[in-house]
């Protein structure tokens, strides 16, 4: 079995990472959302990671800063959004990875927590928790029957109970269709 190497990736793999984006969720929507996050300065710091096997790109991950209105200071936290996995490569462990790696990545550069707007049965394998019920609030309503798709994960311990309130993202995120579950 060849091995799975996770990395940043390379700005010459841009049009890679934008295909895997497009065919994990067959859309333009999300390969739009990252191209657009990758050149916002609202969303530095950034850790965008790829999945590569046999040199192969198989998956992307990227994570973008955001703060907590209010908090002052706000601790560093991030997005978690998109999490894209070529549709061959699903139900492989490769996205469940790319998000372990993530966060091991975002606690090493000192982050307190990181957020996700995503599937209420994948995310707490990787320690998301409901965010909603712990105080964190979405940049715009999300319908109830949605409420259990945010979530957070601790990385600094205590940080969910120090810190409440509204989410800001980057600027390419705070559009009310990005919160639409």
């Amino acid at each position: 079995m060849v091995s799975l190497n996770i990395r940043t990736h390379k700005p010459s793999e841009l049009e890679a990472v934008l295909d895997i984006n497009e065919q994990a969720f067959q859309s333009q929507k999300e390969p739009g959302l990252v191209a657009d996050l990758l050149s916002d300065p609202t969303a530095i710091p950034r850790i965008s990671l790829v999945a590569e096997q046999g040199g192969q790109l198989m998956g992307h991950i990227l994570l973008t800063a955001v703060h907590i209105e209010g908090a002052n200071p706000s601790p560093k936290c991030s997005l978690l959004a998109p999490l894209a996995i070529l549709p061959e490569a699903q139900g492989k462990g490769i996205g469940q990875t790319l998000v372990n790696a993530s966060l091991k990545e975002a606690k090493e550069a000192g982050q307190h927590m990181v957020f996700v707007l995503g599937h209420p049965t994948y995310y707490p394998k990787c320690g998301f928790q409901i965010a909603g019920r712990l105080g964190f609030q979405t940049p715009y309503p999300i319908p109830e029957e949605n409420a259990d798709a945010w979530m957070v994960a601790e990385l600094v311990e205590g940080a969910i109970e120090r810190y409440s309130g509204k989410i800001i993202m980057a600027d390419m995120l705070n559009k009310p269709e990005y919160w639409r579950e």
